[in-house]
Formats: structure tokens, C-alpha cells, sequence
């Protein structure tokens, strides 16, 4: 198989594009950078079956010629996090729905089956926990600017159900609930890399809002196993599969729970969404899936717990630190 890996540069890309490598397959890469980083490749670059190309999705010739070369596609392309989002709405409307639109307008073209990556961002202000593939959405007003990503995300989801019913591509839609694991970058406002430096540099950890707010973390190598089992289905075409854990804990427990791992003396400290973001930004208390639907279609759950996945995101961090030093 040769899949092509839109975003592979970036953090859950760069972790499929070596998973598949090391399982024998060729993968072609597109990334223009904005956000991947080329020192995500640096440990499998040495694949002679590893193609990576700077580009932009929302090029509609490269693309087509991209995926004429390929047997499948993951578009994992996009533009992330709550603090490019505030800043940058435009690129993230743009990026997420015109790339959107020409990836799958390729594939169609070429009937390539594509993993279309989503976010549990679509769910919105619902509090309908757990979130199920088929629950309604509760989005803020427009005046919110962190809701352009939700929506986004969700006429990608549309899309794809359009290619789908009408076209008869194979669509599979992943929504993905707060993915962590080496590499990924506090830039954008991740809060487990953004916590684990903060308390490995022993300064206060900064908790935005009141910290009672929830959420459920994913080990990476966790959700490509799920990625790759829908792409590997023939059930999962024309569905949508919600993939994360149901570990919930709350934003400061999850800052006890790093501060307690790495020993740091920072404390921490809460501010505002106004004082992190320079603009009222709206948030939600909760946010689980039900994985019940990827668990009956391919038997996938994950196997690594919290605790685990924070070791290894704190011993990948302390090692970069002590290269750096070096």
C-alpha cells in the first residue's frame, strides 16, 4: 500500500507516516510547514520508501497528481488549537474547508478511500455526555471566533458524507478527542506539552478558567491503531467514528497530576480566558466519547492509560531538554 499523509509533518502525521513505514508500506507526505516541522521526520528520513513533498492542499494540481500516486489517503491537514484559531480564524476557515475540498475532490477523482480526520470540537457546547456519532451539535455565535474550527470541521464532515452518498467515494470520518504524545508542541495551545514544560522548568502551571473543565487524552500510538483498522474496514466507508479515550479528568487534576510525576516546585496559577487569549473565548465542561461504535465496527480501544502516556510525553520532553543543553 502507499498512502499519501496530508499534515504528515505535524504531530498525529508524523506518528503515522513512521507506523507505516515500519509496517513496510510507501508513504508520500504533503505538508507546507505552517505548523509540522521538519524535525518531526528526523528518526525515519532514512526510508528509502518515504516521499516528502512542501506543498499546500488547497493546490489542486499537486494534489491530483499526489493522490493519482497513491492508494489511499489520510488527511490529517489542518489548521489546530485554541490560540491559531483565536488569532488566525481566516486561515482556519480557509485551510480547513478549501483544503478539505480539494483533497477530496482528488480522491474522487481517482476513487482513493480517505480517512478524513475531525474533532470532538464539532460536538460544541452539548452536554449530552457521552457524545455519540449521531448526537446533535450545540455551536456558540459567530461573534466566538474558537466556533469557526468547530464548523469547520463539521462541513468537512459533510463533505465527505456528499462524496460519500453521491459519488460512492470511500469516506471515513475520525473524530479525534485530545490526541497527545511526543511531539506535539504547546504552540497553539496543547495543554498536556504546555503543562509538562512549564513543570519540568519548575514555573507555575497556568490554568486557564477554573479548572473544573474535563477532558479524556489519547496516547497517539493508541489512535493510529483505530486510524488505521478504519482504513482497513470495509464497514467503516460512509460512517463517522468518534476516537479517544473515556479517561476523563479534570484541566487540574491533570496539573496535580504532572506536577506530582515531575516533582516541580512551580505551583500554579489560574487566569482568565480574556488574560490568556486577549478576547473572551467560550469553553465547555465536558467533553467524553462513546467509543462504542469503533469498538463494535473494528474491536479498537485504548490500551494505554493516563498516567502512562504522561510518563512517556515527560521523559520525550526531559530528553529534548538535555540535547538541548548539550
Amino acid at each position: 500500500m502507499k498512502a499519501l499523509i496530508t499534515g504528515g509533518a505535524g504531530f498525529i502525521g508524523s506518528h503515522l507516516a513512521e507506523r507505516l513505514l515500519k509496517d513496510g508500506e510507501e508513504v508520500v507526505i504533503i505538508d507546507n510547514l505552517s505548523t509540522g516541522q521538519l524535525e518531526n521526520l528526523e528518526t525515519f528520513r532514512q526510508y528509502a520508501t518515504l516521499e516528502f513533498v512542501r506543498g499546500d492542499i488547497r493546490d489542486a494540481t499537486l494534489m491530483q497528481m499526489l493522490v493519482s500516486r497513491c492508494d489511499v489517503v489520510f488527511h490529517l491537514a489542518a489548521a489546530v488549537g485554541v490560540q491559531l484559531i483565536a488569532d488566525d480564524p481566516v486561515h482556519t476557515i480557509e485551510t480547513n474547508i478549501g483544503g478539505t475540498e480539494t483533497v477530496l475532490d482528488a480522491a474522487n477523482k481517482f476513487g482513493r478511500r480517505t480517512l478524513l480526520a475531525s474533532s470532538s470540537e464539532v460536538y460544541g457546547k452539548s452536554e449530552s455526555v457521552p457524545f455519540r456519532e449521531d448526537d446533535d451539535f450545540m455551536l456558540g455565535g459567530t461573534a466566538f471566533s474558537r466556533w469557526a474550527y468547530a464548523c469547520s470541521k463539521a462541513i468537512d464532515e459533510f463533505l465527505g458524507q456528499a462524496y460519500y452518498q453521491q459519488y460512492g467515494l470511500e469516506v471515513i470520518g475520525a473524530r479525534f478527542f485530545n490526541t497527545i504524545g511526543p511531539r506535539q508542541t504547546g504552540r497553539y495551545g496543547m495543554v498536556v506539552p504546555r503543562f509538562v514544560q512549564w513543570a519540568l522548568a519548575n514555573e507555575p502551571i497556568r490554568i486557564y478558567g477554573s479548572g473544573r473543565q474535563s477532558r479524556c487524552f489519547c496516547y497517539v500510538e493508541d489512535l493510529l491503531d483505530g486510524i488505521i483498522a478504519l482504513m482497513e474496514s470495509a464497514e467503516a466507508a460512509g460512517k463517522v467514528f468518534n476516537v479517544g479515550s473515556v479517561e476523563e479528568i479534570s484541566i487540574e487534576d491533570l496539573a496535580d497530576k504532572i506536577i506530582a510525576i515531575t516533582g516541580s516546585t512551580g505551583g500554579k496559577e489560574h487566569i482568565s480566558y480574556e488574560q490568556a487569549y486577549g478576547r473572551p473565548i467560550e469553553d465547555m465542561m465536558r467533553r467524553v466519547p462513546s467509543i462504542e461504535r469503533i469498538r463494535e465496527t473494528v474491536g479498537w480501544e485504548p490500551r494505554t492509560d493516563l498516567d502512562e502516556t504522561l510518563q512517556i510525553i515527560i521523559e520525550h520532553f526531559s530528553e529534548t531538554a538535555e540535547k538541548d543543553r548539550a
